[in-house]
């Protein structure tokens, strides 16, 4: 019985995080001396359809595969892919069977986070765009969130421990709470104690939508810390907000009109790609939770598709080993390994781990990644017209 309900690190690691008929197909394969050597492709889409999602969590799976007699190909972190493997292990079955479960979770879930933080980079590509969903999720997810986020492109995050164990410092002002327990009327004191108090590294951003109304309280935080505030936030609830944009402008009005030209406007609260669309050309950053932290996850499928070197599938699923391809124009494409791929393609799956070793870890690497997304979003057109995936 453990304090929270949290799987941990061993129980991943050694493969009882899986599902319990893994653990019945080992035991039947063992004790009929079964152990074919396969290879096996993680894929979403079977055909490329032109509706491309952000390849993600490549660092936990790999750390997942290290160390086991397997060879792995995959397309690096930040790719964008619309069908076709994603990844691609080769062994003997028994050697990776029940870390299906696991490998898959790791990299489902942080793909469909990415997936939606680069909606969110797409309609706002100019402007300053902070994940805000931790508290959406299980706090044993918060680094995959904010990870993936980063990933896409998106400038920081909120959650502290995150970025713990990223390396990266978290960011964030003030909640409704600190001004609350200042009480009503008293939000000069809530916002000059934050200024008295707080690192002088923290922008002073001052949270205006408390107790009166947005243009209110922007005029009493600008008078009340001077030239000493960066930015005001909006964070509105949806009931109240009637027209938004008409609010915001409203209030870049009354800014502009006192000579703080240079006083950013930010807004959080419930926010879409969609509104980060009809917004952008009138705020400077955005805070976005629940789009990107709940996200659905990208439906992977880890399937065997070579036994002893002979092509095999299961219904519904392509048969033999796999190459994909990025064309000169950015399409995705698929052929069978060991065949000419398309003229002037790039193949995008690479080796990252031989005979268990690690052998490029740049296919991981977070920064690395983030310039593959932005680039590769760029190339294929992503975004054109995206809808949004609640």
């Amino acid at each position: 019985m453990t304090e929270f309900d949290i799987v941990d690190a061993d129980a991943i690691r050694s493969g009882r995080a899986t599902d319990a008929y893994f653990e019945r197909t080992e035991a039947t394969l063992e004790a009929a001396g079964r152990n074919p050597r396969v290879v096996a492709e993680v894929t979403a889409d079977q055909f490329p359809d032109g509706e491309f999602e952000l390849f993600a969590g490549l660092k936990d799976a790999v750390a997942l595969l290290e160390g086991r007699d397997v060879d792995v190909d995959t397309i690096p972190e930040g790719r964008l892919f619309d069908g076709g493997p994603v990844m691609r292990i080769t062994g003997d079955y028994l050697t990776f069977a029940r870390l299906e479960t696991s490998l898959l979770g790791f990299l489902s879930h942080a793909s469909g986070i990415a997936t939606a933080a680069l909606d969110a980079r797409v309609a706002a590509p100019d402007s300053h765009v902070l994940s805000f969903g931790a508290r959406h999720v299980h706090p044993s997810m918060t680094a995959v969130v904010e990870r993936s986020a980063l990933l896409a492109g998106l400038d920081g995050f909120s959650h502290v421990a995150a970025g713990d164990l990223l390396g990266k410092e978290a960011s964030g002002t003030m909640p409704h709470a600190l001004m609350i327990c200042f009480g009503a009327g008293n939000q000069e004191a809530a916002w000059r104690a934050f200024d008295e108090t707080v690192d002088e590294r923290v922008p002073r951003i001052a949270l205006c939508d408390t107790y009166t109304d947005e243009k209110d309280e922007v005029i009493r935080a600008v008078e009340a810390l001077g030239d000493r505030l960066s930015g005001v936030r909006l964070d509105t609830t949806g009931s109240r907000r009637g027209d938004f944009r008409h609010i915001v402008r409203e209030v870049r009005w009354e800014l502009d009109a006192r000579g703080h030209e240079d006083v950013d406007v930010y807004v959080s609260g419930g926010l879409g790609p969609d509104d980060l669309r009809r917004l952008r050309d009138v705020v400077d950053g955005f805070g976005i939770g629940g789009y990107v932290s709940n996200a659905d996850p990208v439906d992977f499928a880890l399937d065997i598709v070579e036994v002893d070197g002979e092509p095999v599938s299961k219904r519904g699923k392509l048969s033999g080993t796999k190459h994909v391809y990025r064309t000169a124009d950015g399409d995705h494409a698929v052929g069978l390994a060991g065949r000419e791929g398309p003229e002037g393609a790039e193949q995008l799956l690479q080796p990252v781990i031989r005979d268990g070793e690690v052998v490029d870890e740049a296919l991981f690497d977070l920064d690395a990644g983030t310039e593959r997304a932005l680039a590769d979003a760029g190339h294929v057109g992503y975004g054109d017209g995206t809808a949004e995936r609640r």
